[in-house]
């Protein structure tokens, strides 16, 4: 009967055994699947945009592209020089970092070496409550707030302008910036705190000299993540700083961002296979470029400053 039992035994525990394995094996082939989806739809954006940016760039050439000032695709004669574009949308992104970078690392630092529980208890959902807000209300928000507010002491400011859209921008990647940052912070082992502390050294001494540098690759990553994001900004931008594509470095003046131009002619009457249909994937691929740039340099900055603890 032991005996019996005993090989009864064995040959459930083998029947578990094969459905165990059958069930990690689904769902290693599921996770397989779900990875396979995010990379071929990364390489069908490619393909779509290189494809039918080879086809603009057969009629248009490079060098009137990136060499030329004047952006109207949709005038007679029409003209493709993308250099307002690309200084429109860096100016976004400078002007929001020069808002969102500080700012966030102080309430980073903030957070994470100077609050108590209860005071980042109630200033975390904060933050996260400003990263939750639509994109469009930073929109509105800057044309209906900011500009009026901006006019009271700016003479000559447009209606539509680079500082309000820079402006709003930065308030909206601040809670990234902050989030990361106090994240990265927090990671530094509590060992190098107390070895400072040890030698007798103040908590202003010890955030800046100690846990900042040992948060750099973090810290910089953050930064890099955050311009990305202001590159890549829609619908705030297009409210608050225009749809006029003039080089400008006058931040008081309409301009026009690479995302604006995609959203006006998205949704305007360009006949499909015209030129100014095919500007929405050269200017498309261009904005990829940049951020594609911006990622390569934040994970190189990573690697530059990380330091591994043990």
């Amino acid at each position: 009967m032991a005996k019996v039992a005993s090989s009864g035994t064995r040959s459930i525990l083998r029947h578990r055994g094969g459905f165990s394995a059958f069930v990690e094996g689904a769902i290693k082939f599921f996770c397989l699947l779900c990875a396979l989806v995010s990379v071929l739809t990364t390489f069908g954006i490619l393909f779509t945009l290189f494809s039918d940016s080879l086809v603009f760039f057969s009629r248009v050439s490079i060098t009137e592209f990136f060499g030329t000032t004047k952006w109207a695709p949709t005038y007679e004669p029409p003209t493709y020089g993308v250099i307002p574009l690309i200084t429109g949308t860096l100016m976004i992104a400078i002007s929001s970092g020069l808002i969102a970078i500080p700012l966030g690392l102080l309430i980073g630092i903030y957070l994470s070496e100077y609050a108590s529980s209860r005071t980042r208890a109630m200033l975390k959902p904060g933050l996260e409550l400003l990263a939750g807000v639509p994109t469009v209300v930073y929109g509105f928000f800057g044309l209906f707030v900011v500009t009026p507010f901006l006019m009271k002491f700016i003479p000559g400011i447009d209606t539509y302008n680079g500082l309000s859209g820079g402006i709003v921008v930065g308030i909206m990647i601040l809670p990234l910036v902050a989030s990361l940052c106090e994240d990265a912070i927090r990671a530094v082992p509590r060992g190098l705190r107390e070895a400072a502390y040890g030698l007798g050294a103040t908590k202003t001494e010890v955030t800046l000299k100690i846990v900042v540098p040992a948060a750099l690759s973090g810290i910089m990553a953050s930064f890099i993540l955050a311009l990305s994001r202001a590159i890549g900004e829609t619908m705030a931008v297009t409210l608050a700083a225009g749809a006029q594509p003039a080089l400008t470095l006058d931040p008081r003046e309409s301009i026009m961002t690479m995302t604006a131009y995609i959203v006006q002619i998205a949704k305007g009457d360009i006949p499909a296979g015209s030129n100014a249909y095919y500007t929405l994937f050269a200017v498309g691929l261009t904005l990829f470029a940049m951020t594609y740039l911006m990622n390569v340099l934040a994970n190189k900055l990573v690697k530059r400053y990380r330091q591994v603890y043990t």
